[in-house]
């Protein structure tokens, strides 16, 4: 590998982490749309049925990669459990429990949890710099909570539950990306994307047709099935792919820092899609945030020369 592929490398890996966790938070705030039209067991079932099908062709071990050893199945069934089919759930019942920008407040606490979870389970050391990130990155996203008087869904009834379930899919994010971490050393991205999927749609499915039996599928309209359709290739197959790509090349502490783009893009998508209002409080927690990225992922001295 040359020196500037070397170099490039880094770029490409940071590219693929923002653009995932960008998606991620983009189907979150619409989110809200989907479980306002569908149950949420009913919902979760069809996005993994969805996604099972387009990439199926992704299952297959491709040629030269290792068979998958005893602590790779544990690793993967752990990885869908917490980080599709948990998170999942928490996420959907929280937004519908809360609102879009709520969700994206209380998600804020992601690259913390990621930075311990990092340190705990990885051995990760925490560099100063990815510290203050992290403390911009929170800082930034929980002024939003500020912002709420003015917002369209301050006017919805909210249940603590809904925070709580939210808190719980923060958890089940940290685990998702700590266990990613140790999976990509053995696995490929993409087959990583097509099995966690394939465990999340065996665990979903007693539930979705449980929530199918009754359901009148006469009252989704075209547009939604078009969102549930962008939905399940989103979260299950894009994303993950997009994740675990990144997620080679770049320490979980500092990938967790990426996180932060979730609560934005929900809030984003809560604003400008579901009619909730900007307001200057918005303005300097976005900056914040993105001051928190840039800081993470400033290349070093030693590497830039």
């Amino acid at each position: 590998m040359t020196s500037l592929s070397r170099a490039a490398a880094p770029v490409t890996a940071y590219l693929c982490l923002a653009a995932s966790v960008a998606l991620v938070g983009s189907y979150v705030g619409l989110s809200k749309l989907l479980v306002a039209a569908l149950p949420v067991f009913l919902l979760a079932w069809m996005r993994f049925g969805i996604a099972a099908v387009a990439m199926a062709h992704w299952v297959r071990r491709a040629p030269g990669e290792a068979a998958l050893s005893a602590r790779d199945r544990r690793l993967l069934f752990w990885e869908s459990f917490l980080g599709n089919f948990l998170f999942s759930i928490c996420m959907l019942y929280g937004v519908k429990m809360t609102s879009a920008l709520a969700a994206g407040v209380t998600m804020a606490a992601i690259p913390a949890a990621v930075a311990l979870g990092s340190w705990w389970v990885l051995g990760e050391r925490i560099r100063p710099r990815v510290r203050v990130a992290i403390v911009l990155a929170v800082t930034g996203i929980a002024i939003l909570a500020w912002a709420r008087s003015g917002s369209a869904a301050s006017d919805d009834a909210e249940s603590p539950w809904g925070y709580l379930l939210l808190l719980g899919a923060v958890a089940c994010e940290a685990c998702y990306v700590v266990i990613g971490k140790k999976l990509t050393g053995n696995v490929s991205p993409r087959r990583i994307s097509a099995l966690i999927n394939l465990w999340g749609l065996a665990l979903v499915t007693p539930l979705g047709l449980w929530q199918a039996w009754s359901f009148d599928f006469g009252t989704v309209t075209p547009p939604t099935w078009g969102l549930l359709v962008f939905y399940a290739l989103a979260a299950s197959m894009v994303t993950v792919w997009l994740w675990m790509r990144g997620l080679q090349e770049v320490p979980a502490a500092q990938a967790g820092v990426f996180m932060v783009l979730l609560p934005v893009t929900a809030a984003m998508i809560g604003v400008w899609v579901l009619g909730e209002t900007f307001t200057s409080a918005h303005a300097v927690a976005f900056a914040l945030a993105l001051a928190g990225l840039l800081l993470a992922t400033w290349p070093d001295r030693d590497a830039a020369a």
